[in-house]
């Protein structure tokens, strides 16, 4: 096959490639938050080389550069030091002020560095993320413009090297000049007071990525904002904090795609940084999709996937603050699925992951939920004596193939130790739990609530076996326990007297 490939390219003159452009060609009344895609009529490669760049059209100033010779991120831990810079941007021009590109406060004071690899600003609350400037699938090559450069009532025109795209049949020539490809964008910026927002990825709506939607609504807000995100695949890191009162509504749970492919490698955290975060500081980075210091967040409808080849710590979502709601949606991680820190509640929501899929300090309470793991423990739980742990209520455990793991791990994990951790199954149903059902390391255990009523078999329906349950374990019963089970099966028990309610436009969709 390579022989006939070096004899077919040696006798046959290169054809110019034809593709489709988004936006299109002079195409007007664009998102400033677009992607940029190109469609060719077979699959491209990415180059090693060659810049993707972004003009003014009235003054020909440069706007925005991608260079394709710099490294997207790091493939291999490096624990030496943290790859990011306070000012991303600052090498595009040094007139450039454009307030949204800076990056507020420092996720937690992340130390300075040069910039070794791709950096984008994300929440506009970080010292810059790990990006792909390209992401190709088959034909389709999506275009990553640094966030927040594009602005309201502007027209653009992009300049694409020849060498930035390899095509196996055809040669791509570049694009050039200021009528290659250009578009301007909206004249203004939905209503600053709107509480209804649109994404569409199609450029329909009011925002074509979730990302640009959520920043623009306000931090510290009383009132609630929807933002209703339409059928279609959002490949995108989503990071927010200090957002209060917003409803991010799918179309539907299984048509609205929103992920992308990071991890702690990829991502890490600042080795700087303790454990002991400010509000809206936390620092890691490695989440698909992440809200930091947030309340009132409602998720419905859709899909959040970290997107990786093989299993790494990278969770599909990551939500810390209070009274946040996870209703109808399907989280997958490609090590972790989930971490939850402060009030939440789950409901129809089902976790995948590699173990540990459900991390975090708690309280959480889960209803009606499905957790599948590929080989670890379901959970590793990190709550204090401050607050309870997790709680299940008629959910399902079970492990993806034939391996069989348990429940949770604990407690010390050779580490200080969350002794007083919590985890209470209702009438759940288990599939694939070791007899012992309970993973303990450490000799601090006498707080551990690791409790179970009325557990039953996934197959068959019939009460598990408890005779092999670790011994620090403990099986509720009606007789004995009808206070215990009466308490944790009330969310507002668990969840620090707040008592979820979802609002009635997202139960109708």
């Amino acid at each position: 096959m390579v022989g006939y490939a070096i004899l077919w390219t040696a006798c046959q003159p290169f054809k110019t490639d034809t593709f489709q452009k988004f936006p299109a060609n002079k195409a007007d009344n664009v998102n400033p938050d677009t992607h940029l895609v190109l469609t060719f009529s077979e699959t491209p490669t990415l180059g090693t080389s060659g810049k993707i760049r972004i003009f003014d059209a009235e003054t020909n100033m440069l706007v925005d550069s991608l260079d394709l010779s710099i490294p997207p991120g790091p493939t291999e831990p490096n624990r030496e030091k943290a790859p990011y810079i306070a000012s991303p941007y600052s090498y595009v021009s040094t007139n450039f002020t454009n307030a949204n590109t800076q990056p507020g406060t420092p996720s937690g004071g992340a130390l300075p560095t040069s910039n070794a690899y791709q950096l984008t600003i994300i929440g506009r609350f970080t010292d810059g993320f790990h990006f792909y400037p390209v992401i190709i699938h088959n034909s389709v090559a999506t275009l990553y413009p640094h966030h927040n450069l594009l602005e309201y009532n502007k027209t653009y025109y992009v300049e694409v090297d020849s060498s930035v795209f390899r095509l196996p049949h055809q040669k791509f020539n570049g694009l050039y000049g200021e009528q290659a490809w250009r578009f301007s964008t909206k004249k203004e910026a939905p209503n600053k007071n709107a509480h209804q927002l649109v994404v569409a990825a199609d450029g329909t709506g009011d925002f074509n990525t979730v990302q640009g939607a959520v920043d623009f609504v306000p931090d510290y807000q009383n009132e609630r904002t929807t933002i209703f995100i339409k059928n279609g695949r959002y490949e995108e890191i989503v990071y927010f904090r200090n957002k209060w009162n917003v409803t991010f509504l799918g179309e539907s749970r299984d048509s609205v795609w929103v992920g992308y492919p990071n991890n702690e490698v990829f991502n890490p955290h600042p080795v700087n940084i303790s454990t002991n975060e400010k509000p809206g500081t936390f620092p890691s980075r490695r989440v698909a999709f992440a809200a930091d210091n947030c309340k009132g967040i409602h998720l419905v409808n859709m899909t959040l996937e970290s997107v990786n080849e093989k299993p790494a710590q990278a969770e599909g979502l990551l939500l810390n603050g209070s009274e946040n709601i996870v209703y109808n949606v399907t989280i997958l991680g490609s090590g972790d699925a989930l971490q939850s820190n402060g009030s939440a509640y789950y409901e129809n929501v089902r976790l995948t992951g590699f173990g540990d899929n459900v991390l975090g300090r708690g309280p959480a309470f889960f209803k009606n939920c499905e957790l599948i793991s590929f080989y670890g423990p379901h959970m590793w739980i990190r709550n204090t004596e401050a607050n309870h742990g997790n709680v299940f209520v008629d959910c399902i455990f079970r492990m993806q193939g034939e391996q069989e793991t348990v429940i949770a791990r604990t407690t010390d994990n050779n580490r200080g130790g969350y002794p007083y951790c919590e985890a209470v199954l209702l009438n759940c149903k288990l599939q694939g739990v070791r007899p012992e059902g309970w993973g303990v390391k450490g000799n601090a255990t006498s707080n551990i609530h690791y409790w179970e009523f009325n557990s039953t078999n996934l197959l068959d329906g019939m009460p598990i076996d408890a005779s092999q349950r670790h011994p620090i374990s403990r099986q509720l019963t009606m007789e004995k326990d009808a206070e215990i089970i009466r308490n944790y099966s009330n969310p507002a028990y668990v969840l620090e007297g707040w008592e979820p309610v979802l609002e009635e436009q997202a139960l109708d969709k």
